[in-house]
């Protein structure tokens, strides 16, 4: 039998309008996801970014009060360079996101809001492959956006919403997990490639405090390297690849 590893990838599906991005903070998309939004916006598809945090606890020098407003903005720019204008902020503290009712609800809220076909999240897992540990909080987000995909659709959960105007929506076809180390779909990145390098690139405080190398080598580097690796599973195209879920 293959391995999940090695398997050909097939192309991600096309026959959606709408898509709902969930992640804990910002970056998370940048790393990886980009370029497929570059994709889907280029084709007219409305995409929104949701994020659980605004990223406050993420850079060791900067106290959380400079650093929240500062990863914010850092975070509405990249957006802008793929095509999204509407990124939301849940305002869950940063690195103590708990998985539960509270946080089931507010990206149900999102998702009765914005009714995507799509809903795109980040590695849910404990690891990185099975190498590198997960976050707590990618975890947590995560595990709750591929819940709250079906708690959206269910007026008996979280009646409130329907009281403050959200009504269900049932409407999510698939869920798709970027960063899974069992991928099943791709997207070809090759024109959205640079605008991907760029919108990492918005994220200019956080790598440097993250690394001493020149800023566009390192999001260059991490992107294209990436997107070839992907691609040897996808007709050797550089790829951004997606673990999906139909429900």
């Amino acid at each position: 039998m293959t391995e999940p590893t090695t398997r050909h990838l097939a192309p991600m599906p096309d026959d959606w309008q709408r898509a709902l991005a969930v992640v804990a903070h910002p970056d998370d998309l940048e790393y990886g996801c980009s370029a497929a939004v570059a994709a889907w916006t280029d084709a007219g598809r409305e995409v929104v970014y949701v994020l659980a945090t605004r990223g406050e606890a993420g850079i060791d020098t900067l106290e959380p009060a400079t650093c929240g407003p500062l990863r914010e903005r850092e975070q509405r720019a990249s957006a802008a360079v793929v095509g999204v204008s509407q990124v939301d902020f849940l305002d869950h503290r940063d690195g103590v996101v708990e998985y539960g009712p509270a946080l089931r609800r507010d990206i149900a809220a999102a998702v009765r809001r914005y009714r995507p076909e799509l809903v795109i999240t980040l590695n849910h897992r404990d690891t990185w492959g099975g190498t590198y540990w997960n976050t707590p909080d990618h975890v947590a987000v995560g595990r709750a956006t591929l819940d709250a995909a079906g708690d959206a659709g269910n007026r008996w959960i979280f009646p409130e919403l329907t009281e403050r105007g959200l009504q269900p929506w049932d409407g999510v076809r698939w869920v798709a997990v970027a960063g899974s180390s069992s991928p099943t779909h791709a997207v070809d990145a090759t024109d959205g490639m640079e605008r991907a390098v760029r919108s990492l690139l918005e994220h200019r405080s956080y790598i440097e405090a993250l690394t001493d190398e020149d800023p566009e080598t390192y999001a260059r580097g991490f992107l294209t390297r990436t997107a070839e690796e992907t691609g040897q599973r996808f007709g050797g195209r550089p790829a951004v690849a997606f673990e999906l879920f139909p429900r």
